[in-house]
């Protein structure tokens, strides 16, 4: 449980974490963000760790004097989340469902459930799944993996993978750096972050809505 709480805590609090990992690391705070992202897209049992409110909250403390390179900033997570997906597709298509088995602590740490509603994305947008879930938690790590395990084609994959980072990553770190120091925004950052989470979460509840309400009255 202190594990989820110091999680919690960072995601809301996330821009005084950054200030103080860039305090106390200066320009390894570029490796430590490069980490982040590689390790949230590019390892399934990861999807836990922060991805959308990271990225504006990067692009927010780029826009701070003397602090990160805004550039340098997209440039190293736009080849992280590239490399990330890369990665989960390889480990998707070379280890399957054997991943899908792991466990941890007892649990499961990719669910059944997590798989079908990834499955449930590629029914629905195809290979666009991979750009659309690029800004949906949870199926922005399991989307690449479920499309190695089901061979999908990888120039189809890499193409995909490549715009998907670039609307996300370079979209989020620059909507940080020119709306983060906005009065309203910098002092109610906490608020702001939630509103991207539940915003991000939107289409999980929707499919989920849909298909416990919708389906079953077709039915």
């Amino acid at each position: 449980m202190d594990l989820i709480y110091s999680l919690i805590d960072f995601v809301l609090h996330i821009d005084d974490h950054l200030i103080q990992i860039v305090n106390d690391y200066k320009y390894w705070t570029y490796l430590i963000l490069f980490l982040i992202i590689f390790v949230e897209t590019g390892v399934v049992v990861m999807p836990f760790l922060p991805g959308d409110s990271l990225l504006f909250a990067a692009g927010m403390l780029a826009a701070q004097p003397n602090e990160l390179n805004v550039w340098l900033l997209i440039a190293l997570l736009l080849v992280a989340a590239i490399a990330g997906d890369s990665l989960n597709y390889s480990i998707g298509k070379n280890f399957g469902m054997r991943i899908t088995k792991f466990k941890l602590f007892g649990k499961q740490m990719v669910t059944d459930a997590q798989i079908e509603k990834t499955h449930s994305f590629y029914e629905k947008y195809g290979s666009k799944t991979i750009v659309i879930a690029r800004f949906v938690p949870i199926v922005r790590t399991l989307a690449p993996f479920v499309g190695g395990i089901g061979r999908m084609n990888y120039g189809t994959f890499i193409t995909y993978n490549v715009v998907g980072a670039i609307l996300w990553v370079v979209g989020l770190t620059l909507a940080g750096y020119f709306l983060g120091n906005i009065p309203f925004i910098r002092d109610n950052f906490s608020q702001v972050v939630l509103i991207i989470i539940v915003l991000s979460v939107l289409p999980i509840v929707y499919e989920v809505v849909k298909e416990k309400f919708f389906n079953k009255k077709e039915a």
